[in-house]
């Protein structure tokens, strides 16, 4: 892998920066950070990605992908984050669009991947289940074949923008005969479906975004399915693999570190600033070499899927170590804030007034990112699939 920047990698760079000053990220990104205007944000910013056709790095360039280098793609999140551009939505750029341009016929292919595109339809996960989360084979949302329709009935769960979504992407058991990952099978859902119910669950961050998604007795035409009957835990380990590298989500993380150095360089303890204190500067730096080591690995992921090869068991390492490291970041950034990450901002008070401009929001990253080592696949399973892969344990 050779990352050292060529002239036309240094000209891209040029410019994505160009691009970024241009296409005012900030203005999308006032509107997501609006509950009440978030899905207005998310799409806004993702049609000037796909008028720029930069909006899906990876895709092949025959189903409207940029066919973009690792590099490339590394020189735009780093460009991305630092310009404090907004990512696009995962569920159907970086999940099932890979899953249908692969295993869908072309009818599916022609029907589905220009909204994906274009963010004139928004796609969410139907996975986990109350009573199947990481263990995603003891799922039990069946779906019965009545002619050209299956019947869908069961519960999804921790459904993130399932009350925004036009479409979900849900696995299904067709067959309790022989092993479970056998019986599971992959369709395409239209949320207007009637018998479709989304309860939303309210999270610890006041930030709405996970819900229940309930289907009784819902009409799902055949020609939603994604394959062959059956093959629905083959497809569901590729996109699988796709979330997790993305869920390591490095470069926000350097920039996280950026802007809590800033921050440990203003608050002062004994008359000194807390980056100059030994044990913050040692855990500081523990976690800056850990995130270097991570990027490289980023990188070499990045490469083989620009080659055309999926991630395999090191979509799981970046999962376990990016994730560790996000957390690290939230409980270090919650303790520079102290008693002020602990306040509450009501309506009329900012978090500057009450001592801190960056208290409020530590506390609520803090609480949200507890779950980052579960969803996606919780951590312990992560090192079952690298021990089986890796280690043939």
């Amino acid at each position: 892998m050779d990352i050292t920047f060529s002239s036309d990698d240094l000209k891209f760079r040029d410019e994505v920066r160009l691009f970024f000053a241009n296409a005012a990220p900030e203005a999308s990104q006032q509107l997501i950070n609006n509950p009440g205007t978030y899905k207005q944000g998310v799409i806004q910013w993702q049609k000037k990605l796909f008028a720029q056709g930069w909006v899906a790095p990876f895709w092949p360039r025959e189903h409207g992908g940029a066919g973009w280098s690792a590099t490339q793609s590394y020189i735009y999140e780093c460009e991305r984050v630092i310009a404090q551009a907004p990512d696009v939505v995962p569920f159907g750029l970086k999940m099932v669009g890979p899953v249908i341009y692969t295993y869908g016929n072309s009818e599916q292919k022609a029907r589905f991947l220009p909204g994906i595109l274009n963010g004139s339809d928004w796609w969410c996960q139907g996975y986990s289940e109350p009573g199947a989360g990481s263990d995603l084979a003891a799922l039990k949302t069946r779906a019965d074949r009545d002619g050209d329709d299956y019947v869908v009935n069961g519960s999804k769960i921790w459904t993130t923008y399932a009350q925004y979504a036009d479409w979900i992407f849900c696995l299904v058991r067709t067959d309790n005969s022989g092993k479970p990952q056998q019986g599971i099978t992959f369709l395409l859902i239209d949320m207007k479906t009637p018998g479709i119910t989304v309860s939303p669950i309210p999270s610890i961050n006041g930030v709405d975004s996970l819900n229940e998604v309930h289907f009784e007795n819902v009409r799902v035409p055949r020609s939603n399915r994604i394959g062959e009957e059956g093959q629905g835990w083959t497809y569901a380990k590729s996109l699988l693999a796709h979330e997790r590298t993305a869920i390591a989500r490095v470069a926000d993380s350097k920039s996280r570190l950026d802007r809590l150095r800033k921050f440990a360089s203003c608050e002062l303890q004994g008359g000194r600033p807390m980056i100059q204190d030994e044990e913050f500067r040692a855990r500081f730096t523990t976690i800056e070499a850990e995130l270097m080591a991570l990027e490289y690995m980023e990188l070499r992921v990045l490469a083989a899927m620009a080659s055309n090869r999926s991630p395999g068991a090191e979509s799981s390492l970046l999962k376990i170590r990016g994730t560790e490291i996000q957390q690290a970041l939230h409980e270090l950034t919650i303790e520079l804030a102290g008693l002020y990450g602990c306040m509450i901002a009501d309506n009329d008070t900012s978090s500057a007034d009450i001592g801190h401009s960056f208290g409020d929001q530590a506390r609520k990253d803090f609480m949200y990112g507890r779950a980052a080592t579960i969803f996606g696949g919780s951590n312990e399973i992560q090192k079952n699939i690298i021990a089986k892969r890796v280690l043939g344990l």
